[in-house]
């Protein structure tokens, strides 16, 4: 009953989503679709943080490679859009392994400073690359086009994101129910105890930066051709931060949880406008108060243990059973 509640409830939100632009205005349509980036961009990251427990502060790299290969693609090479979009992601992946192999061996707080070197690193080279557009960035990346339909309105980036970022939380909800899923919580919960069962923790956790590499370079890849100018001020250190605060604001490793905190940590400061002066002091203190009073974020993922677990007489089941979790 609960799962069909949960369907249901599923099928009604995508419904308002489908309508929300015809009901709004421009202003709340772009908020909307900076959210669903960040839906995106969350999600990614949560395969990352979330599943594999590989403290990122270095997200918006991969951001960047995505825009930034689209850009460079469509502006230099005359690439059509759908074209630089599979580039964009197999190069993110093939970065994504380059910096994870030697760095991924290390653990917390090591990690967390290599990935923050890394989100630098690559800004800075944007900033003095020429390719690139140096500081300036690059300006004037086409729209992409459909046939002869060019997606140049604000409504089609809306529909365009919504489809990616549907894409993003099912392949993401997939992934996390999957054995690859399961083998990543066990080297989150303990990575010793998961390479004494016979799983390759480096090689999984390479596995699971790459995958989070791609889907942070798609959203690049889309945010290039909907603001049609990107600059490196959009990578900074300061988005990473943003990216994580909505992966542990909403909950790591749940599904419904990173949607919310990623839309929370977009629409929260809008609606505070009203007091400019001190609405990120307002937004800090909830922050620092929710994560005083809820520090497994607002919708936590839930592991339901298999109903075969501790049956008198049967075989230990000591795997998650996350076929249920977020249901």
């Amino acid at each position: 009953m609960r799962l069909v509640q949960g369907k249901l409830g599923n099928i009604l939100l995508l419904v308002v989503l489908c309508l929300l632009p015809f009901l709004s205005n421009n202003y709340w349509l772009d908020v909307a679709t900076l959210a669903l980036f960040y839906v995106v961009l969350a999600q990614g990251l949560n395969v990352v943080v979330g599943f594999a427990g590989l403290l990122d502060l270095g997200y918006a790299a991969f951001f960047a490679v995505g825009a930034y290969t689209t850009g460079i693609l469509m502006t230099v090479y005359h690439w059509s859009f759908w074209l630089t979009l599979p580039v964009a992601m197999v190069f993110a992946a093939i970065v994504g392994v380059i910096v994870g192999a030697p760095t991924l061996r290390l653990r917390s707080d090591y990690l967390a400073i290599v990935t923050l070197g890394f989100g630098e690193i690559i800004r800075i080279l944007a900033i003095n690359l020429t390719i690139t557009g140096s500081a300036s960035g690059i300006y004037g990346i086409p729209r992409p086009s459909i046939g002869s339909y060019v997606l140049s309105g604000q409504m089609d980036f809306y529909y365009l994101i919504l489809l990616v970022a549907v894409l993003a939380v099912l392949a993401v909800r997939r992934l996390g129910t999957s054995r690859l899923g399961r083998a990543w919580m066990y080297i989150r919960e303990d990575e010793d105890a998961a390479e004494a069962m016979g799983i390759n923790r480096i090689n999984m956790k390479l596995l699971a930066y790459s995958i989070g590499a791609v889907i942070g370079s798609m959203a690049g890849s889309i945010f290039a051709v909907k603001m049609s100018a990107i600059a490196p001020l959009s990578f900074s250190f300061t988005q990473s931060i943003m990216i994580l605060l909505a992966v542990v604001l909403g909950g790591l490793g749940s599904i419904p949880g990173v949607v919310l905190g990623a839309v929370l940590v977009i629409v929260l400061p809008e609606l505070l406008r009203s007091v400019e002066d001190w609405r990120y002091l307002i937004f800090g203190a909830a922050l620092v108060a929710m994560m005083l009073f809820r520090p497994q974020g607002l919708w936590p993922a839930r592991y339901v243990t298999s109903p075969k677990q501790g049956r008198k007489g049967d075989k230990a089941d000591v795997s998650f059973d996350v076929e249920k979790y977020n249901a």
